[in-house]
Formats: structure tokens, sequence, C-alpha cells
């Protein structure tokens, strides 16, 4: 039987020519999920055999590797402000930058009694982050994918947050059945805004294996967010905020949708020096618009 070394050895051999990537590490992780074996394991005992059966569940994870299969996918989890978040295929990935959002809800939160709504949560990501922070908090977190919501519904079980109410439905055309007018503090999202464009250009990981749908909202990838911007306002307490993640060159574009309902509209940056996330503040009742936008 081969030995862990061996194996993590050729593995590494095997994905060496995949671009963006860490073979060593990629290799050591698969044949721990495809073992069973611990950090510990693998690091006091290189020279330990493996079991013929392990060794085949081993390579054909690392030839779907080699076929681009997102590592989230293969290991079937993927960290998140510093929790560990259970993925099938066909659910997104959550991002490091998506952080951002999560960090901009608790600067603004009171830290009271406080309802948000989580549009697109995908695996829960965004909804579970802040409930583990602001454990006064109450949550509808809305996808329109069964298999996202399987997912969230997993996760939060492990979190355990049991202050997520978690809703099937297109939004923004969600909120009307869903949230009595001027009843959220927070609306927040990491949305699609991926344009058909910019969607052919994408690695293989993102392009062949994860969902489309909640990347890619039309030709141009705003036409989610600017439903969204004008299908939140009159679901907003006056003062709510919305809080909503954005694309490369998209700043501009996001802003020109914010009408006379809302202020303080702000962009931030991420790591990079890329805007990635705008909030908006909800005007008070005399000054929002008087009646909701169209969807």
């Amino acid at each position: 039987m081969s030995s862990i070394r061996d194996l993590i050895l050729e593995g590494r051999r095997r994905l060496d020519r995949l671009p963006l990537s860490d073979p060593t590490l990629e290799s050591r992780l698969l044949l721990q999920k495809a073992a069973g074996l611990s950090d510990i394991e693998v690091l006091s005992s290189p020279e330990r055999p493996v079991p013929l059966g392990k060794v085949r569940t081993f390579f054909g994870l690392i030839e779907k590797r080699r076929a681009r299969a997102p590592m989230a996918y293969l290991l079937g989890e993927k960290e998140f402000w510093s929790r560990t978040f259970r993925l099938f295929p066909g659910v997104l990935i959550p991002r490091p930058e998506t952080e951002l959002v999560v960090e901009k809800v608790i600067e603004l939160s009171t830290k009271r009694e406080e309802s948000i709504v989580d549009v697109g949560t995908g695996c829960g990501a965004i909804a579970i982050a802040l409930a583990g922070e602001l454990p006064l908090a109450r949550f509808i977190a809305i996808d329109i994918s069964r298999r996202a919501l399987k997912a969230a519904r997993i996760n939060a079980a492990l979190a355990p947050a049991r202050r997520i109410r978690f809703v099937e439905g297109r939004a923004p055309a969600a909120f009307k059945s869903l949230l009595p007018a001027e009843s959220q503090d927070f609306i927040v999202s990491n949305p699609p805004y991926v344009s058909e464009r910019d969607w052919r250009d994408l690695a293989p990981e993102i392009r062949l294996f994860e969902p489309k749908r909640a990347l890619v909202p039309g030709p141009t990838g705003l036409e989610f967010i600017k439903r969204l911007i004008r299908g939140s306002a009159p679901f907003l307490k006056p003062g709510g905020h919305l809080v909503l993640e954005i694309g490369h060159g998209q700043r501009d574009g996001v802003l020109s949708f914010f009408d006379e309902a809302w202020a303080d509209v702000r962009s931030f940056d991420d790591l990079s020096a890329i805007p990635r996330v705008v909030v908006a503040r909800r005007t008070a009742r005399e000054r929002a618009s008087s009646s909701p936008h169209p969807l």
C-alpha cells in the first residue's frame, strides 16, 4: 500500500500544472478528505500506509480537480467569517470579500433587537455569520434555489443559528408577501452582478461548476441590483440600511440607481482597493417616496 507521503507527492505531481493553485496543499487536503485523516495524522505519520479503497477515492478526487472542479465542492466545505460552511455542487461558494458586507452591518447595528433580510442567501453565510455576532437580531434569508436553501438550513443547524427563517422566493418581488411596509432594519445581499461578457472570461472552476443564475442577472450585470435598490426602500424602516456587494467597476452605475428615498449612500473598498460594498440609508418617512417603486 502507498504511504501518506507518497500519495501527497503523486497528487502534487498530477496537479502541478493547474493555474492559481497550491498543488501540495490541495493534494494533502484531498487525501485527508478521501482517507478521513486529520492534520496531526498526516504530519506525525507520513509513512503510514493508506488502504487501497481510499487510495482510489483520493485519485478520483485528484482527477476531478484536474478537470477544474472547485476545491470547496470536492471537500464539501468552505470557511467564511471563521466558520466552516457545508457546501453542495450547485451552491454558490462564499468568497472572502463578502465578509465586508458582514463587517458593515455589524458596524451599523444597534446591537439590539433588529430585523434583517438576507437576499440570495446561498449557503447561508451572511445570515449565519451575522446571527453569531448579533444575538438579538431576527433574520429572513431568501433564495430562489432549493439546493442552496437545503445547504443553508444544514449550516444554520450546525452553527446553531435558530433565529433565521429560510424562504424560497424571488426577491425583491417576494418582499410584498413576506414583509410589512417599513419593517426592516437591514436588507443585505451578495447579489448576482456578473455581466454576460465577464461570465465568458471567468475561470473554469466558476464557469463550469458554480450556478450561473447566482452570478449573472443579465447582460450588464446590474439588472438585479437595480431592482433590489428600487424594491427595498418601502420595506426598510426610516433610517434602515441597504448593504450590498457589487462587482469590479460597477460603483458609479450602482450609485446612479439611488433616488430621493435614500441618503448617506457610500461605497467601501475591499482589501484589493476595489469598491466592493455599497451602503445606503433609507430617508425619514416624510422625505421617502410615498409609493413603492415598480419591481
